[in-house]
């Protein structure tokens, strides 16, 4: 097995108790289903020891584990979702705010009717500080 960088130690303690609830959540499940360790183990392709380090919340066992054990709860959802740069509004803001920085200040456009259908005003200013382009004139296409 590779050495880790970083211990699990050394995790921030939020950090540990996610994983921990995680661990939780995943036994809650497979006990909801009436299933054992060992045949969650052999579905993922672990061994039972292994699972019950995942129900621990052991930081040390892969993520890929602990991946498989949310597909098996719930097929549909999507993890990588949860890091979305959608949903990275930190990184955004950032990144409008180097955009800001770079201009003159920007007049925030007004929606009118019939221009572009279902985005506000601050949306159409942030797309077109983004995009690098003026967004004086609320009417150029």
């Amino acid at each position: 097995m590779p050495r880790q960088n970083t211990s699990p130690t050394e995790f921030p303690q939020a950090v540990l108790q996610q994983i921990a609830q995680l661990g939780q959540n995943i036994a809650i499940a497979r006990k909801r289903r009436a299933e054992s360790q060992a045949q969650w183990a052999r579905k993922l392709g672990v061994s039972q020891p292994t699972m019950a380090r995942i129900e621990r919340g052991d930081p040390a066992v892969s993520m890929a584990s602990y991946v498989m054990c949310m597909w098996l709860i719930n097929q549909a959802q999507g993890l990588a979702d949860l890091v979305s740069p959608l949903h990275d509004h930190a990184a955004l803001e950032k990144e409008v705010a180097k955009v800001r920085s770079r201009r003159q200040p920007v007049r925030t456009p007004q929606t009118t009717p019939g221009k572009a259908a279902g985005k506000s005003a601050t949306a159409q200013g942030l797309l077109s500080l983004l995009a690098g382009t003026r967004a004086e004139d609320p009417h150029n296409d």
